[in-house]
C-alpha cells in the first residue's frame, strides 16, 4: 500500500536540517543516522509547514538523483528550497536548471575543467601552496589557518582560472559568505547576489573589450557570438566563483582539523610519498566530512513509485549525501576515518548530470595541499581546544570559521 505526501504532511515529521551531536563535529546528526536505519524514505519538516521527502540510503540517492523525473529547477512546484526564493536566486547559473538548458550552459565551461587541463595547472597550484606555506613559516604564531592558507589557496586558483582580479577577494568572499549562510535574510541574500552579479557582469564587459587567456574571456566570446547573454555569462561566473573557493577552502581547513584529531591518519599521510595514498586520503576525507550538509534539493515532476511509497509530482526531495557517505551497506565502519580506504564511490560531489563540474580541480588542489602542508610543517598542531573552534553550523557548506594553529 502506498502513501502520499501532503503539502502539510504529518505533525510528527522531524525538522530538517538536523543538529550535530555536541562533541562530534565530524559526524552527521545522530537523528539523521537514525532515519537511515529506519528506511530509505522519511518525511521531514523544512519549515513554514513545508514537508519534503528525505532520501538517506546511498544507492537510493544515486538512483533518484539520476532519475529524469527528479528536477533541479528551483522554479518547479514543491522545490524544497533551504532559503526563501527571491528574484536573485537565478544568479547562480545553471546549477538550478534542468536539461536541455542546464546541459547547454554547462558544456560552455566544461573544457577548462577537463582532466588534462587541470593536470597542467598542478605546477602553478603547487607554487601557490608553497608560497603561502613560506609566508606561514616566516610569520607569527599562532595563526588562523583559514585566513592565512585555506581561503587564499582556492581563491587564487579560481581567480586565475576565471580571470578575476585576486585584489577583489575580500569583496567576493564577503558576499559569498552572505549567500551561503542559511540564516541570512532574503533581502541580505538578494543584495549580495546583486553585488556579485553586477561585479561579474562588468567584468565580462571588460573581457569583451580586452580578452585574456581565461574562462571569463571565453564566456565573453560567446556573448559576442550571441550564444550567451551577458546576464547568463555573469550567472555562470557567480556560480564558479562561489563554488570554486568556498567548498575547497572548507575542505582544506576541516580536513586539516580532522587529521589533527586523528594523529595516526595524519602520520600515515604525512610520512608517505606515495601519490596513490594521497589520492586515497583526499577521497576518504571527502567521504568522511561531506561538507555539503544541508542536502541536495530536488522536486518530483512526475509521480514516482519508490520503496513502497508514491512520491507525487510536486513533492520536494532532499538528498543528505553526508549520511549517504556513511551508509554501512557500502562503506565498512563508515564512521571511521581511514586514509587507506578506497572511497572513490562517495557521493560528496553529488551524482547524475548535476555532479559537481569542478570536482577534478578540487581533487587536484586537495592533493597538492594534503601532500605538502603536513610534510613541510610536520609539527603542525591546534592552538586551541576543539571545543573552542567555531564550526559553520549555520552554513550551506560545513567547515570552520577559524582554525588557530601553531608548530
Amino acid at each position: 500500500m502506498t502513501e502520499t505526501l501532503g503539502i502539510h504532511g504529518p505533525e510528527t515529521a522531524p525538522a530538517f536540517p538536523m543538529k550535530r551531536a555536541s562533541g562530534c563535529p565530524f559526524d552527521p546528526p545522530p537523528e539523521l543516522t537514525e532515519q537511515q536505519r529506519r528506511g530509505p524514505l522519511t518525511r521531514v519538516d523544512i519549515g513554514e509547514g513545508r514537508i519534503a521527502w528525505l532520501i538517506t540510503g546511498y544507492e537510493d540517492q544515486r538512483k533518484l538523483l539520476s532519475d529524469p523525473r527528479v528536477s533541479a529547477d528551483f522554479t518547479k512546484p514543491g522545490y524544497p528550497s533551504p532559503v526563501k526564493r527571491t528574484s536573485q536566486t537565478s544568479s547562480v547559473g545553471f546549477i538550478l536548471m534542468d536539461d536541455p538548458e542546464h546541459a547547454r550552459q554547462r558544456r560552455m565551461v566544461t573544457a577548462p575543467f577537463a582532466v588534462k587541463r587541470i593536470a597542467a595547472m598542478r605546477p602553478r597550484v603547487q607554487e601557490i601552496v608553497d608560497g603561502l606555506i613560506d609566508e606561514l613559516l616566516a610569520g607569527p604564531r599562532p595563526v588562523d589557518l583559514v585566513q592565512a592558507f585555506a581561503l587564499p589557496v582556492p581563491s587564487l586558483v579560481i581567480c586565475e582560472l576565471l580571470g578575476v582580479p585576486y585584489a577583489d577577494h575580500d569583496f567576493f568572499q564577503a558576499n559569498s559568505k552572505v549567500v551561503i549562510n542559511r540564516e541570512t535574510s532574503a533581502d541580505e541574500r538578494d543584495a549580495a547576489f546583486a553585488r556579485l552579479g553586477d561585479y561579474l557582469r562588468d567584468l565580462v564587459g571588460e573581457k569583451q573589450r580586452a580578452p585574456g587567456d581565461d574562462l571569463l574571456s571565453e564566456l565573453a566570446e560567446r556573448v559576442d557570438a550571441g550564444s550567451l547573454t551577458r546576464e547568463e555569462a555573469a550567472g555562470i561566473g557567480v556560480l564558479l566563483l562561489i563554488a570554486g573557493h568556498e567548498t575547497t577552502a572548507n575542505m582544506i581547513a576541516l580536513g586539516t582539523l580532522a587529521l589533527l584529531e586523528h594523529p595516526d591518519q595524519l602520520a600515515a599521510l604525512r610520512d608517505s610519498d606515495d601519490p596513490a595514498l594521497v589520492s586515497s586520503a583526499v577521497e576518504e576525507l571527502l567521504r568522511y566530512l561531506s561538507i555539503v550538509h544541508s542536502g541536495r534539493r530536488r522536486a518530483a515532476v512526475e509521480d514516482i513509485e519508490f520503496a513502497g511509497q508514491t512520491i507525487r509530482a510536486g513533492d520536494g526531495l532532499i538528498f543528505p549525501t553526508d549520511i549517504g557517505n556513511r551508509d554501512p551497506s557500502v562503506f565498512s565502519e563508515p564512521d571511521t576515518l581511514d586514509v587507506t580506504r578506497d572511497a572513490r564511490r562517495h557521493v560528496a560531489f553529488g551524482f547524475g548530470v548535476h555532479q559537481c563540474l569542478g570536482q577534478t580541480l578540487a581533487r587536484m588542489e586537495l592533493q597538492v595541499v594534503y601532500s605538502t602542508l603536513y610534510r613541510r610543517i610536520p609539527a603542525l598542531r591546534l592552538a586551541a581546544s576543539v571545543e573552542d573552534i567555531p564550526f559553520k553550523h549555520d552554513g550551506a557548506v560545513y567547515g570552520v570559521y577559524e582554525l588557530p594553529v601553531t608548530w
